[in-house]
């Protein structure tokens, strides 16, 4: 798969092959803290309702190790974001390189906006 190039849906763009790669890995990094927010979001609710103060107690840990699990979950979709914004700038450099207006400014076809996200 590495050094392998795909084709964007629509755009003739090509994505690298190790840039998916990264994209599934953190995907499922994601899911894997998902799944363990599940789980102790359900133990949670279970000590929250037998109302035996050890439980009770115990809630205050597994709320901060869900707190920090969804602070994890937030980083890892930042930097997929930051990831993605490059890669589509980057091949949408590759497409224009060159193609100026008459003003200097970059060339872009008709119809199409860049969008950037804010952050």
């Amino acid at each position: 798969m590495e050094g392998e190039a795909y084709s964007a849906p629509g755009n003739g763009n090509q994505i690298d092959g190790k840039v998916l790669q990264t994209f599934q890995k953190s995907f499922i990094q994601v899911q894997s803290i998902l799944d363990q927010n599940r789980l102790l979001i359900s133990e949670i609710n279970q000590n929250h309702e037998s109302k035996i103060p050890d439980n009770l107690s115990r809630n205050v840990s597994l709320i901060r190790e869900l707190n920090n699990n969804i602070s994890r979950v937030v980083d890892l979709y930042a930097g997929l974001s930051t990831s993605f914004t490059k890669e589509i700038d980057t091949s949408s450099e590759g497409d224009s390189a060159g193609t100026l207006k008459s003003d200097g400014k970059p060339a872009v076809a008709s119809g199409q906006k860049r969008f950037r996200p804010q952050f």
